[in-house]
């Protein structure tokens, strides 16, 4: 990857940090830290990795994605924007009643929206569906909570993925090893990722999901499977890029106040400062 690239990458993960912020602000509910956890991988899946054109949300050859932990709507909805399917300011609505940006995606609401997400273990096998529906035709992506892996229907998924040999989908697991009750291997064990889903059948890569160069890398590596779908263990930090929801569990669900809401942005603009050296 060429340095201007992996600028534009980061100074655009930054920018999806702070309106997905934003947005939970505002509205005083929603889910920052998997929000923030997500917000490379979302990134780079929306700058450099997806055939999409908001121009055409529509396109039947276009790439699908499948937010499966559909609680982190905050950086889906920042990613979108920020790509020019609708303006990002909307976020400033987000939650509210009338505004389309509601907790959970809505594709029915939301311009570049594939499938509508929330109830967790779900958005996978949604995702299969895509997959086998486009087999020759185009990829789909779909990213997954760890904690949401506890869920015995994303490994239902996981064997049909494999069964049907969908080397055209891709599962991206956002691990940062927190759940809304605290550690996940505390509250119901789901690792090892790679082994298990090595065991369904599947190619697997494991990460650091806050790499640009790695996740490039895993998803070129990716494009050249044959036969069997590849799950991409995101290794990350639920809260990245704000120091005081960085590996806090408690940042699961909870909105910043607003001296907490100034000293976020104050970090994430000292950030994106820094990238312009």
């Amino acid at each position: 990857m060429d340095s201007t690239k992996l600028l534009e990458l980061k100074k655009t993960a930054v920018n999806v940090r702070k309106w997905a912020l934003t947005a939970v602000y505002k509205a005083q509910s929603g889910h920052p830290g998997g929000s923030l956890s997500l917000a490379d991988i979302i990134t780079y899946l929306y700058f450099a990795e997806m055939n999409v054109d908001p121009q055409n949300p529509a396109d039947p050859m276009r790439d699908r994605f499948v937010l499966s932990k559909g609680h982190c709507s905050p950086a889906y909805y920042a990613a979108l924007g920020l790509r020019g399917y609708f303006d990002v300011k909307g976020l400033e609505t987000f939650r509210q009643i009338d505004s389309i940006f509601q907790g959970h995606p809505d594709m029915k609401g939301v311009p570049g929206v594939d499938m509508s997400t929330g109830s967790l273990g779900m958005g996978i096998s949604a995702a299969c569906g895509m997959a086998l529906a486009g087999r020759g035709k185009y990829r789909v992506y779909t990213a997954l909570g760890d904690g949401e892996c506890q869920e015995g229907s994303v490994w239902e998924a996981a064997m049909l993925a494999a069964h049907y040999k969908l080397d055209n989908l891709v599962a991206m697991i956002d691990f940062n090893g927190l759940q809304i009750g605290g550690n996940i291997t505390d509250v119901m064990n789901p690792t090892p990722f790679d082994k298990k889903f090595e065991a369904f059948g599947w190619h697997t890569i494991v990460i650091d999901g806050h790499n640009f160069e790695e996740i490039e890398a895993a998803l070129n590596e990716a494009r050249t499977v044959k036969g069997k779908p590849t799950a991409i263990i995101c290794k990350t930090a639920k809260g990245k890029g704000v120091s005081y929801m960085e590996n806090n569990y408690k940042w699961h669900g909870n909105a910043p106040k607003t001296p907490e809401y100034e000293q976020a942005m104050n970090e994430l603009n000292a950030w994106e400062v820094s990238l312009n050296g």
